[in-house]
């Protein structure tokens, strides 16, 4: 085999990347998105699931590890990866990449990758060079294969990011880096139906599992262990199962693609961030109260139709989960039109399910548009139509929203979300001691950022007077 496969080509592009590949830019903008994680983890912290998860640790003998878990606790590289990654999904605040072809969340690399530098006491340098690496990967991948449209989910891709990403930490060869990519991706197939009503805790924790098994084939790889290096090409490879060429530049050295992920500030799937930028603002421009309000019409392009407004993936008539919440327009609108904010107390089951919240929801329709879909994922266009109960319409058509490429969330913006988000989690100075931290990645080890991380509270300790950026 003279001619290098795909996955050999991948672990050859991670192990030469240096820190000269990486811009200025991108360097403050990879810092932006690393706070944005780190606040969209800290909120997180009193869901349910990581009670489970930390139970589970103890069951396993996680505990004593050499990786910190975000609120405190110590556990092993690859439970780690899980804990954390799936802290930064699960209020549906997280960064994205959007393509053609459909989008990724190149923040689910976060988990794994900081683990992983934690177990190697690597440099702050080195831990955002690892994670820039993980980023390009998955979100050039993206760029060329419309993953979701052909019924997978891009868990897949994020297996090949975050192994390149542990490997490079862990010092492996490109050979070395080659196997980690095979054994991580060859058994994470991961479909899109994960997003179908009833929507269930997969949707946010595969990708923390996917980091996971990254970390941990990445650990395999290091010892010895072979895996499928046609993964692509071979037969009934990726090229096959995804019915196109896989075509991309893997000599070039760039790893710029941070400039072109996008933030969110409401607690939403990111098709829905246009949608309750135009509602609020419908909202208080007009002085409307919910009582007031008859019916509500939102047009919208056919992905955010199909997935959150009851198209292909199911009905969005009565969610009761945080899962199925933050995927669904109609509870989404109903929300922001009630409490004027969509955060993360909105996505408090008691506040779903609530009689109000039920109540206007149904009254809200969903609709797609073809003009919008022809536009989309170039332009986000929604249109929100609502009409009241003594015969006043009112609509608003809006095209983008702030956190997108046109109007991007600055670092101040960015500050400001991450102490509305830990507010209730960990005191001012903790607080401004992990804003400083990171905001000078290149002179502190992820070890001194982590100690921090390890001092934010489980559990809701501080009186939260922030309302939000929204």
């Amino acid at each position: 085999m003279n001619e290098l496969t795909t996955v050999q080509r991948i672990g050859k592009f991670a192990r030469d990347a240096h820190a000269g590949h990486l811009s200025t830019e991108s360097r403050r903008l990879l810092k932006r998105n690393v706070l944005d994680s780190l606040g969209c983890a800290i909120a997180a912290l009193p869901g349910k699931p990581f009670e489970a998860l930390r139970s589970q640790f103890e069951e396993y003998k996680g505990a004593g590890g050499s990786c910190s878990l975000i609120g405190g606790g110590k556990t092993s590289p690859d439970q780690a990866a899980l804990f954390n990654a799936g802290l930064v999904r699960y209020v549906d605040l997280l960064d994205s990449y959007m393509s053609p072809g459909g989008l990724c969340h190149p923040s689910d690399n976060f988990g794994a990758v900081l683990a992983a530098a934690e177990h190697v006491a690597a440099s702050g340098p080195d831990f955002m060079l690892a994670l820039a690496v993980a980023y390009e990967i998955q979100a050039r991948i993206t760029a060329v294969v419309p993953v979701m449209a052909k019924g997978f989910n891009h868990a897949i891709q994020l297996a090949v990011s975050a192994a390149a990403a542990s490997g490079k930490l862990f010092d492996l060869s490109a050979d070395q880096l080659a196997h980690a990519i095979a054994i991580a991706t060859v058994d994470n197939i991961s479909l899109t139906c994960v997003h179908s009503e009833p929507v269930s805790h997969w949707k946010g924790f595969s990708p923390g599992v996917t980091g996971m098994r990254a970390v941990y084939s990445a650990s395999l790889a290091k010892r010895g262990f072979t895996g499928p290096l046609r993964l692509f090409e071979g037969p009934n490879g990726l090229v096959r199962m995804f019915a196109q060429p896989i075509d991309i530049d893997w000599d070039d050295p760039r790893l710029d693609v941070v400039q072109q992920t996008v933030m969110k500030k409401y607690c939403s799937l990111i098709h829905g961030q246009p949608v309750l930028e135009a509602t609020l603002e419908l909202k208080r421009s007009h002085a409307i109260r919910s009582a007031e309000i008859e019916a509500v019409t939102c047009d919208i392009f056919q992905m955010g139709y199909d997935i959150a407004g009851g198209g292909g993936f199911g009905p969005k008539d009565a969610p009761q989960t945080k899962e199925q919440a933050d995927y669904n327009l109609k509870y989404l609108i109903a929300a922001a039109l009630l409490d004027d904010v969509v955060g993360p107390e909105q996505l408090e089951p008691e506040r779903i399910r609530a009689d109000d919240a039920q109540a206007l929801l149904r009254r809200v329709t969903i609709r797609p548009d073809e003009a919008f879909s022809a536009q989309y994922p170039e332009a986000l266009n929604t249109r929100v139509s609502i009409r009241l109960k003594d015969g006043r319409a009112i609509s608003k058509e809006h095209v983008g929203f702030e956190g997108g490429l046109d109007n991007p969330m600055t670092v101040e913006r960015t500050i400001e979300k991450f102490h509305w988000l830990s507010e209730p989690y960990a005191a001012q100075s903790l607080r401004d001691d992990i804003v400083e931290t990171v905001m000078a990645l290149e002179t502190h080890s992820v070890g001194d950022l982590m100690g921090l991380m390890t001092q934010v509270s489980p559990t809701r300790k501080f009186p939260a007077t922030h309302r939000g950026i929204q």
